[in-house]
């Protein structure tokens, strides 16, 4: 069965945070801004997967920067929903086109082409894909990045023809005037290349997909929260390939839920010292002020 998606292209870029946690990916960087205090959230990698810690009540971006030279398509999703459609998260939904090297902010759920509802750290109680009956994912983000298909080169079928018809074409040429123009070289992309012909995924059920480790009881989920603009405009993107090219999720919690799985560790704890002022110095300190 073949669906044609219409992607959306983002109009503007957001600068980012100068001060950067690791990133995570191979065809592109993806972090997560804590918009509160703009500081982009640190990567934690424990048991085969990225962690990071939320804030509950802060407002947070998902940071997309791609790599190549080359357009890419990010269908991403937070607690198993789709960020554009709202439907519950597949490979073959509708995403963002990111431009070669271009970098974006995705800082809330897609409400139309101008605006979202900003993604927000929440109780998983709050979080909107409890409020829509749907909180069984709750506490990952993922970004399956597909890179597009390259239009096919147009081949001209060889000409064959006699050799005096050949001597004729040379002795035409050589009369021909130094500047003149060379013929225009067949086309080399076809119109229906700029056309989405994406396949859908319905045999998705088929597919295996990456193997996760048990999830805790998650306290943490993502609010559907106040409406802001966000300018985005439509294009057309042909998938490479069905199956992403590459898979990415982070998963969140709060610091403590995280400590206590062992992800951040713990702090030390410091022990009492029987002679807390010896091996300081002592000079003379300054009169009180007047």
């Amino acid at each position: 069965m073949t669906c044609h998606f219409k992607q959306l292209v983002v109009v503007s870029l957001l600068a980012l945070s100068a001060v950067q946690a690791p990133a995570v990916g191979r065809l592109a960087d993806v972090m997560v801004v804590d918009r509160t205090n703009g500081a982009t959230l640190p990567v934690y990698f424990h048991a085969g997967q990225h962690w990071i810690a939320g804030q509950p009540g802060s407002k947070y971006a998902i940071s997309v920067c791609n790599k190549l030279g080359e357009r890419l398509l990010a269908v991403t999703s937070v607690d198993g929903i789709n960020v554009l459609s709202g439907a519950e998260a597949a490979w073959g939904q509708t995403g963002y086109v990111f431009g070669n090297h271009a970098c974006y902010e995705i800082t809330g759920w897609r409400k139309s082409d101008r605006d979202v509802a900003a993604f927000e750290f929440s109780a998983s109680g709050d979080s909107y894909a409890a409020l829509t009956g749907r909180p069984r994912e709750l506490g990952v983000i993922g970004v399956a990045l597909f890179r597009e298909r390259r239009p096919e080169p147009v081949i001209a079928p060889p000409v064959f023809q006699s050799r005096a018809n050949a001597d004729s074409i040379k002795e035409s040429r050589a009369g021909s005037s130094p500047g003149a123009p060379a013929a225009p070289a067949p086309a080399t992309q076809n119109e229906s290349a700029r056309k989405s012909a994406e396949r859908s995924l319905s045999a998705d059920s088929a597919l295996s997909a990456p193997a996760a480790m048990p999830a805790p009881i998650a306290k943490l989920g993502t609010a559907h929260g106040q409406r802001e603009e966000s300018v985005v405009s439509h294009t057309e993107f042909q998938r490479a390939q069905v199956r992403p090219n590459e898979v990415i999720q982070i998963r969140y919690e709060s610091h403590d839920a995280l400590v206590a799985l062992g992800v951040i560790p713990r702090p030390t704890r410091r022990l009492p010292n029987a002679f807390p002022m010896s091996g300081r110095d002592s000079y003379v300190p300054d009169p009180p002020a007047r």
